[in-house]
C-alpha cells in the first residue's frame, strides 16, 4: 500500500540566515583572501561577529560586526565594496546595520574615538571631511564595534597587544560609559594586568 500525497508534509528548508547570506556575500567579495592579524579579514569579521553575539549585541550589532570592514576603514583601507554599493550591503543584512557599518568605514578614529562618551560628542566623517554630533545609541554602538574588533585584534595578535594593550585599555576606559558589562569583563580580562 503505498502513502498518498497528501499523508505527509515536506517542509522547505528554511531560508538561509542573514548572517549566512552575509558571509556568502563577503566571500564573493574575496574576504577570504585577504591576509589580515589571525589569518584572513573573512575570519577577523566572524570572529568580532561572535565576539558581539557573546556580549549579547542587538543583531543588527552583529551584523555590522560581521561586515565592519566593507566599505574600508581608516585603519584598514581596503574596501570590499565601494560606496555606491551601499544597497547592496543593506539588502543583504538591513538598513540599520549597514548604517552602524557605513558610521564605522566614515569614522576618522583619531578625532572622533577621544570623544565619544561625551554628551555631545562630535563624528568626524573622514569620507565628507565634515563633523557632526552623533546620538548616545550610534556612539554605543561605534564604541562597542571598535571594542570588539580591538579586543580581537589583541587576542589573536600577542605582539600588537604588547604594543598597542596600554593604549587600548585607555580608550576603552574613555568608552566605558558606553559598552555593556560583558564587554567591559572582555576589556579587564585581556588588558588588565
Amino acid at each position: 500500500m503505498s502513502a498518498s500525497p497528501t499523508s505527509f508534509s515536506v517542509t522547505p528548508p528554511a531560508p538561509p540566515s542573514t548572517a549566512a547570506q552575509a558571509v556568502g556575500l563577503l566571500r564573493e567579495l574575496g574576504a577570504q583572501q585577504i591576509a589580515h592579524p589571525g589569518g584572513t579579514l573573512l575570519a577577523h569579521l566572524c570572529r568580532v561577529y561572535r565576539l558581539l553575539a557573546a556580549w549579547e549585541a542587538r543583531p543588527a550589532l552583529r551584523l555590522a560586526g560581521l561586515c565592519h570592514a566593507a566599505y574600508g576603514t581608516d585603519g584598514f583601507p581596503t574596501a570590499l565594496l565601494s560606496l555606491d554599493r551601499r544597497a547592496e550591503l543593506a539588502r543583504v543584512i538591513g538598513p540599520e546595520a549597514e548604517e552602524i557599518v557605513h558610521a564605522y568605514a566614515a569614522m576618522d578614529r583619531r578625532t572622533t574615538r577621544p570623544g565619544l562618551a561625551a554628551p555631545d560628542a562630535l563624528f568626524h566623517d573622514r569620507f565628507t571631511g565634515g563633523t557632526r554630533t552623533v546620538d548616545r545609541r550610534r556612539c554605543e554602538d561605534l564604541a562597542e564595534l571598535t571594542t570588539a574588533n580591538e579586543l580581537d585584534l589583541a587576542r589573536v595578535d600577542p605582539a600588537f597587544r604588547e604594543r598597542r594593550g596600554a593604549d587600548l585599555l585607555a580608550l576603552f576606559t574613555g568608552f566605558r560609559p558606553l559598552l555593556t558589562g560583558r564587554a567591559w569583563t572582555d576589556v579587564e580580562a585581556l588588558l588588565v594586568r
